[in-house]
């Protein structure tokens, strides 16, 4: 019995510690989202991103779902697989590509790292959660945090970088939530999947007609964003929240900005400034606190 029990232990610990892992490469995929942007729309207009990604990932999504014979989601799914999919897939990456044409990578990793604020007041708007008083104090204190720094670094006003920033935060805060309604009916990876194949009517009939020009670095730079942030990225992150616990895993985020300054060094050369690391270190310290303090959905508890 005792031999039993330790076995079982150390296969769920095993399953923890995999979750965990496949958690952190689903956060270091995410945050290379906007340097790998900002390489690729040096070269390519902010639509044609858009669109290219979009298709990109549409089509891998549709042959995917063909493969393993899934049938379409029940139509009662359908508006919410709408809205996530407007807003996920199509308005957040073109304002993000619009955004990062004016502001560094490292400039937009500090504003995104709000996204799980964002995201979490969405979520309660819709679920009619009941947070405790504490959650709106650190929200607040979050996002006020996000317009001092774009106030800071833009000599006292908000640059027309920073409100494309604040509304694909926006954007993609009600998607998220949406998409996390639409997991308690199927898997996250459908979801997505499901969101990018809606998306292809709309995306394949706004593709450039000429990409010749396009050097070998911008392209690697698309490719990346359309297979990984936008696809591949939620198959590991979603597997880790199912295997490692959604509270354990989902404070990786807390370190995605701190992935984008590494990647935005690395790969662009830009140069991270203590500021930039303070007020994203703040950031992450008031999303810890909200995420710790935000109560579980009115429907859960009454059971």
């Amino acid at each position: 019995m005792s031999s039993a029990l330790s076995h079982e232990s150390s296969a769920s610990l095993s399953r923890e510690c995999l979750g965990l892992v496949l958690g952190f490469v689903g956060m270091v995929i995410f945050g290379g989202t906007l340097p790998a942007t900002r390489i690729a729309v040096a070269a390519i207009d902010p639509l044609a991103v858009t669109a290219l990604r979009t298709t990109i990932a549409g089509l891998c999504s549709l042959v995917l779902l063909i493969v393993l014979r899934k049938k379409f989601p029940p139509r009662e799914l359908w508006f919410q697989l709408a809205v996530a999919s407007i807003c996920v897939v199509i308005l957040f990456p073109f304002l993000m590509a619009l955004a990062v044409q004016t502001v560094d990578a490292s400039h937009g990793g500090v504003v995104m790292g709000a996204l799980p604020i964002a995201t979490a007041f969405v979520a309660v708007l819709i679920t009619h959660e009941r947070p405790k008083p504490l959650f709106w104090i650190t929200s607040l204190a979050g996002a006020a945090l996000v317009v001092a720094f774009a106030l800071r670094q833009g000599g006292g006003s908000l640059t027309s970088g920073d409100l494309l920033l604040f509304a694909a935060v926006a954007a993609s805060a009600i998607g998220y939530a949406f998409s996390g309604r639409l997991t308690a009916s199927m898997p996250g990876w459908e979801v997505i999947s499901w969101a990018l194949v809606i998306a292809l009517p709309v995306t394949v009939f706004t593709l450039p007609s000429d990409l010749g020009h396009i050097a070998l670095k911008p392209w690697l730079a698309l490719l990346y964003v359309a297979l990984f942030p936008q696809w591949i990225g939620f198959f590991a992150w979603n597997a880790g929240l199912a295997m490692g616990g959604i509270a354990r895993v989902s404070q990786m985020q807390l370190l995605q900005p701190f992935i984008t300054f590494a990647l935005a060094a690395i790969f662009i050369g830009e140069t991270i400034t203590p500021q930039i690391l303070l007020f994203a270190a703040a950031v992450v310290v008031t999303v810890a606190i909200s995420t710790r303090t935000r109560s579980r959905p009115a429907a859960a508890i009454e059971g």
